[in-house]
This record gives structure tokens, C-alpha cells and sequence, in this order.
């Protein structure tokens, strides 16, 4: 048997494919059986390992094709065992083709690589996505409906790969406990099998035949059926870590002149996360003195000129778990909104077709965000308790109603609470609905210091104050959508409304008192045919917003032009907008071009830039500025196992009229990554910051087994200018901050 397996793997894919008959199905289904044999994770089919697998051979190219026969083939393997699903793809190719990087986990989507997609509830509302490069490099991806696809989500799993001379194989062992599903004896599942192949275009082929009139991915996957007797998951999980740090700090005048350094103690404290599984479906998670440092800054970005909050990801993992079903249309959950928790516990599950979470936390460093008609601004007030929960009843394919709500109460008085309701009815492949109301409640703190510097300006026609005087008052927030998504023509009307006294305390909302109206329309047009082009996707939006007086804020317009190339995978993106917008009782005559390129030219480059310019308005000045800004990036891997990110973006703005400049400046990042084995790795990231005059040089080892246990080593290293002030000549960059940490982190499963 391991002979006979041997020889139809060594068979080239040309010859099995006009052997066979080529007939890719719509909705395929594979029913697969047990194996009682060993199977190594090693990147090598042999020896009979998977004799018991059921094979699919059947690929269809969705991109750039349409449906059509790959270029190269591939074959996929699936068996498993009572602890684990095991999947193997069979790449063919040319193996000096082949792009594989050795980097960390979830860096690999520049790479060749295949990805297992299963929607275990077969309702095309969530699914995982597991994937691996060539070197068994991990990825894994979590779809939701309402968000799409996170790459923030991690789970455990093995894999393993190896370039050999049919192309490169991956193998796969996928424990049922790292999975969600439900508690039956017969697991029916949605799945599909995906390869991804990067050459001058970016080649996508998966196992069942798509529709592009069909809007929704998973809605057409195939089926997978046969997996049996599972015990559903249970059990303990529990992740400690230790976390040493030690922080200084250098003094300096008034003038700007450095004097001393400080030293910190050292400070070292321990945490600990735990989990436990109440079955296949339901989850507790509880962490007390969670250490929540970022293992990688939060990359720069240009703030200049803005009046509002800027918005960061969340990449806590014990967030991670729920993010997609907290995700309204509304920004009403916001979980870095939890700032600094001393102790926090939620619960998440499925039962049937209706999923909840619920999570509570205890604040040590509250932020606040207050939004206002024409800017917010930033507050930290103390301590706070905080309570997330939400309820989502799924109505059919991609079909749900949802209830959401949070409250946080502050230590020293005050509040804010939300609830709402938000839906989205499919009402065939191509239409949808969409809809949310959520209403708030709010009582302000009673501490002026915490808004001295815009405590007497008042808000909702002179109704309230923006400063914190203990005031209480309720706001709402209404959205609504019809939407089309076809093959090639799409559109979307939609209606925002915020009242002057809308708040999400626990949210990101950063504007309220506002009324928008939009419609967008598009146009995908393919060229199947063309040796150069593969599609030109133009459209067109229109949009005004008033304020709840009745007064107009803004009417724009805007047509953009997006292609796709089928050389180097090069892609472009422009848009030129005309506005008229109502600042500060004054109106503005606006316009605004962009244009931005990626290209990948070479296996080891890929680069790409952007350009704007246009009249915009500077607030601060309030008056009319020309605003040009410009940058550029590029990812170069000199070695399968170096990869070097560098970006720079730059932003000019100077008066119509007359010789002055109103904001000029830049910010410089580069990060370079050195793999030096699966578990090994090097991270230096370099940042200068010309708007505040800041360098920063972040170092990092990582040596990691999994994505939840690790140990690293680093430091955070801060570099300003000094005595620019009194003698220009004598000026010198010196450390102004720096800390040094260590962190051991753990998984123990139980």
C-alpha cells in the first residue's frame, strides 16, 4: 500500500488530470473515515500514514481564472482519529517557483500557502481558517459575517512542510479541543480547501466551484460528513506568566536642557489567565493582573491636523476570544477602551443558532473618549467597572438579529450605559439589509479638573456643558443599509444618525450630533483574456451631512478607479473628491486626489507608494491650507529567513496666499525580523517621529512554542534632542526613556 500511494503521488499532475475527467462541482461533498494509524506531522507522505484518507484531487481556479483549470494541481488528504483532524495537500509545482519565508507565525500570506476553512456549525456565520507555508510556517484566521476575517486569532494546532521535486507538501494535525462545534454525534461541517500560489498574478484555487453573482464565501463551500463519536472538549486551561521590567526615565529644564537620569526599581509581577471549556460549545476565561504590554508597538500614526481620536486594533489575546460577535455597525464595543484591568472574566458560547459573551472588568487607568460635533477629545479618570454583553440569534445564511449592551460605572461617581439592537436580513445572493438603534444613558463625573481645558464650552444647543459637572442625559444612534453585491455591479445606500447626546463609554464613537446620507455604486469589469490586465473596478459616492439643527456639515463626492494587473501582482488605487464642508459656522471649496501602487517584481521585493494632494481645511487656523503628502514602503527579503519592512510617509500643509507653513513633517519606520528557526526569533524595529522629534529602537528575542507560550526578552529605547533651546550648536540626541523587560509565559492544559 505505501508503494502504490507513493507511486500515484510521483504521478505529474498533467498526466492524472487527462486521465481523469475535470468536472469541478458547486457544493462538493466528502464523507471521510477513521484511521487507527500513527500519523507523523513531518512535511513527508510515506509509509502508508494515509492509507485511510479520503482524497480530492478536483481543484478550480477562482482567480484571476474564472472557474477554469489550474495551472498546476493539487490533491488534499483528510482522515482522523478521536483527538484529531488530519489534513495533508499534495502542492505540485516547480520547486524553484516555490516562495517560502521562514518567519514568524501569521507572516506568511506573502508566501505560497494552503489554508483549511471549516464553518463547524454550517450556518456561513464563523469559521476557522488554518494554514501553513512550505517550511509548515502557521497561520490561522478567524471569519466572521459581521467582520470578515481577524488575523488576530490564534489557536493550536500542528503542521509541518517540505519543498520537494513534484512542488512542496503540508501536513496538518488539528486537535478537536482547539475547535468549537456542536455537541452531536455525526459532525456535519462546511469546509473548503485553499491554496494560494503568488506568481505574477496571485493565483487562488480551492476545491469547490464558486459563483461570483454569490456574495457570501462560506455559503459555498462543500460539505464535510463522516466524522463521528467525538467527546465533546472539556477542561482546564491555565496560563501563567511572569513579567520582570525595570524603567528610567532622564529630567530636563524648562528650556529643554537634559539635567539627570532616574533609574527605576525593578518590578516584577506575576499573572495569571485561565480557561476552562464547559463543553463543546461554552467557554470561561477569567485573568487576574494580566500583563498586556504589546509584544510590538502599535506602529506611528500621523495624528497632525486631526480632531479626532485615532483608532488602534486590539491585540490583548484575552480579548481576542468574542471580538468578532462584540463587532456591531456602531463602534459600540471597544475593547481597548479597557485600559489597564486589574482582574477580568467573560463567558462565550453557542447554543443552537444563538451565541452570547459576556465579560466584566475592573479598570485600573479609565480612558474616555468624548465626541462632539466637530472634534473629541481624550480623558483618563481612574478607576472603573465595566460589563460587555451581547446576544446573537442567527436567522439563516448570514441572516442574524442581536442585542448588545454595556455599562461602566467609575470609582469616584459617574457612568454610561448602551443598548441596542442591530440586524442584517439577506435577502437573496445579491441583497441585504442592514440596521442598528442603540440608545445611551449617561451620567457625567463630578470633577471639573478632569476637563479643565474646555470645561465651559457647551454642547446640544447650549443644553449641556462639555467640562464634567455631574450632569446626566440620553442620546441614540440609528443606522440603516440595502445593499447589492454581484458578479460585477454593486451598491449601497446608507443612513447614520448620532444625537448631540449619543456616548459609547465603552465604544468608539468619536463624533455625534450628526445625520449622513450616502450612496456608492460600482462596476467590476474582468478581462479574462487580457495578458496584461485582469480588472478595472471604477465607482462612485456621493454623501451630506448635516448636523440635528438642520445645518449642512459637508456635501462631497468622490469617483474612484481601482486595477489589478497580471504582472507582479501589481495592483493601483486612486480617487479624486470635491467637498463642500461647514467648519466652525464657515464653508470650505475642497478638493482631494490620491493615487497609491503595490507591486511585487521580485520573489524577494515587493514595494508600492502613495501621493495626495489637494486644498483642505487646517483646523487649528480655521482656514484653507494645500495639503500635499506622500510615502513609500517596501518589504525586501534578502534571505528565506531576513525580512526587512521599511515605510515612510510624509505631510505638508501651508497657507493659500501667503508664505507660511502650517504643519510639515514625516515618520520613518523599519522592522527588521530574523527567523533563526521555528521557535527562534530576532525582531529590531526603528521609528523616528519628526512631528514630536522622537527615535525609538524597540529589540526584541522571541523563542515560542505556541502562539500562548513563550518567553521574550527586549527593551523600549526613546531618543529625543536636547538644548535646542539655549545653544542650537551644542544640541544632541540623548535617551530620554528606556526599559528593559522580560516575560515567560506558559500554557498548561489540564
Amino acid at each position: 500500500m505505501a508503494l502504490l500511494l507513493a507511486i500515484c503521488i510521483a504521478v505529474p499532475a498533467q498526466a492524472r488530470q487527462e486521465a481523469a475527467d475535470w468536472n469541478p462541482r458547486l457544493h462538493p461533498e466528502m464523507t471521510i473515515r477513521p484511521t487507527d494509524r500513527s500519523i507523523a506531522i513531518d512535511g513527508v507522505i510515506s509509509d502508508g500514514e494515509w492509507a485511510d484518507a479520503t482524497r480530492t484531487e478536483q481543484f478550480v481556479e477562482h482567480q484571476p481564472g474564472d472557474q477554469t483549470r489550474p495551472l498546476v494541481d493539487t490533491d488534499v488528504l483528510v482522515t482522523y482519529d478521536q483527538k484529531n483532524l488530519y489534513v495533508a495537500f499534495i502542492c505540485y509545482d516547480d520547486p524553484d517557483l516555490v516562495r517560502a519565508t521562514l518567519c514568524k507565525r501569521d507572516r506568511i500570506f506573502q508566501d505560497d500557502y494552503v489554508i483549511i476553512c471549516l464553518d463547524t456549525y454550517g450556518d456561513s456565520a464563523t469559521a476557522f481558517e488554518i494554514s501553513c507555508n512550505p517550511y509548515g510556517i502557521q497561520g490561522d484566521l478567524y471569519y466572521s459575517s459581521n467582520t470578515g476575517e481577524d488575523i488576530n486569532y490564534d489557536l493550536i494546532f500542528h503542521s509541518a512542510g517540505k519543498i520537494n521535486e513534484q512542488g512542496w507538501v503540508a501536513e496538518f494535525a488539528i486537535p478537536f479541543d482547539s475547535l468549537r462545534f456542536p455537541d452531536r454525534d455525526e459532525q456535519v461541517w462546511k469546509a473548503d480547501f485553499w491554496r494560494n500560489s503568488p506568481r505574477d498574478s496571485r493565483y487562488q484555487m480551492s476545491w469547490p466551484r464558486y459563483d461570483r453573482d454569490e456574495s457570501c464565501w462560506p455559503c459555498q463551500w462543500g460539505t464535510l460528513r463522516g466524522i463521528r463519536g467525538l467527546t465533546p472538549p472539556s477542561g482546564l486551561e491555565l496560563l501563567p506568566a511572569v513579567v520582570s521590567q525595570q524603567a528610567g526615565g532622564r529630567h530636563h529644564d524648562e528650556d529643554g536642557t537634559a539635567t539627570g537620569w532616574d533609574n527605576g526599581d525593578m518590578v516584577t509581577r506575576g499573572s495569571l489567565t485561565a480557561r476552562y471549556a464547559l463543553s463543546s460549545n461554552i467557554s470561561a476565561e477569567a485573568t487576574v493582573r494580566p500583563d498586556f504590554s504589546q509584544v510590538e508597538s502599535d506602529a506611528a500614526q500621523i495624528d497632525v491636523n486631526s480632531r479626532f481620536a485615532l483608532f488602534y486594533s486590539e491585540k490583548r489575546p484575552f480579548f481576542m476570544e468574542g471580538a468578532d460577535l462584540f463587532s456591531t455597525y456602531f463602534n459600540a464595543v471597544y475593547t481597548r477602551s479597557i485600559n489597564d484591568p486589574t482582574v477580568a472574566a467573560k463567558v462565550t458560547g453557542r447554543s443552537g443558532k444563538t451565541s452570547f459573551a459576556a465579560l466584566s472588568a475592573f479598570d485600573r487607568n479609565t480612558a474616555i473618549i468624548l465626541p462632539f460635533e466637530d472634534e473629541s477629545y481624550f480623558v483618563r479618570n481612574g478607576e472603573s467597572y465595566s460589563t460587555l454583553m451581547r446576544v446573537k440569534q442567527e436567522l439563516g445564511e448570514q441572516s442574524y438579529v442581536g442585542f448588545v449592551g454595556t455599562d461602566r460605572r467609575y470609582v469616584d461617581g459617574g457612568s454610561g450605559s448602551l443598548f441596542g439592537v442591530d440586524s442584517r436580513l439577506r435577502l437573496d445572493p445579491k441583497y441585504q439589509i442592514e440596521l442598528q438603534y442603540l440608545h445611551s444613558f449617561t451620567e457625567e463625573p463630578d470633577d471639573a479638573s478632569l476637563t479643565a481645558d474646555f470645561h465651559d464650552q457647551t454642547f446640544d444647543g447650549g443644553d449641556h456643558t462639555r467640562g464634567f459637572d455631574g450632569e446626566t442625559f440620553n442620546g441614540h444612534g440609528i443606522y440603516a443599509s440595502f445593499e447589492r453585491n454581484g458578479r460585477n455591479w454593486g451598491f449601497d445606500f446608507d443612513y447614520w444618525e448620532r444625537s448631540p447626546t449619543f456616548r459609547a463609554e465603552n465604544g468608539f464613537e468619536t463624533s455625534n450630533a450628526r445625520r449622513n446620507g450616502s450612496f456608492n455604486t460600482n462596476y467590476l469589469l474582468r478581462f479574462e483574456n487580457s495578458s496584461w490586465l485582469e480588472w478595472v473596478n471604477p465607482s462612485v459616492v456621493v454623501s451630506g451631512t448635516w448636523n440635528t439643527d438642520g445645518q449642512r456639515k459637508d456635501i462631497y463626492g468622490q469617483a474612484t478607479l481601482e486595477t489589478r494587473f497580471r504582472k507582479h501582482q501589481t495592483s493601483s488605487h486612486s480617487y479624486f473628491m470635491k467637498s463642500r464642508e461647514v467648519y466652525a459656522g464657515r464653508e470650505y471649496d475642497l478638493y482631494f486626489g490620491h493615487v497609491c501602487l503595490s507591486t511585487t517584481p521580485r520573489a524577494w521585493l515587493k514595494w508600492g507608494g502613495h501621493f495626495n494632494h489637494g486644498k483642505t481645511i487646517f483646523y487649528q487656523g480655521q482656514e484653507r491650507g494645500s495639503q500635499t503628502d506622500y510615502g513609500l514602503w517596501a518589504d525586501f527579503k534578502p534571505w528565506d529567513r531576513l525580512l526587512i519592512e521599511s515605510s515612510f510617509s510624509h505631510s505638508h500643509s501651508n497657507a493659500i496666499g501667503r508664505d507660511e507653513t502650517f504643519f510639515d513633517g514625516y515618520v520613518m519606520r523599519t522592522r527588521f525580523s530574523l527567523q533563526m528557526n521555528r521557535e527562534l526569533s530576532l525582531r529590531l524595529i526603528l521609528q523616528y517621529d519628526d512631528f514630536r522629534d522622537l527615535w525609538e529602537a524597540d529589540p526584541l528575542l522571541t523563542y515560542q512554542l505556541n502562539p500562548f507560550s513563550l518567553f521574550y526578552v527586549g527593551s523600549t529605547r526613546d531618543y529625543r534632542l536636547y538644548g535646542a533651546n539655549t545653544n542650537p550648536e551644542e544640541t544632541s540626541w540623548q535617551l530620554a526613556q528606556r526599559q528593559y523587560f522580560v516575560k515567560f509565559q506558559y500554557l498548561f492544559k489540564i
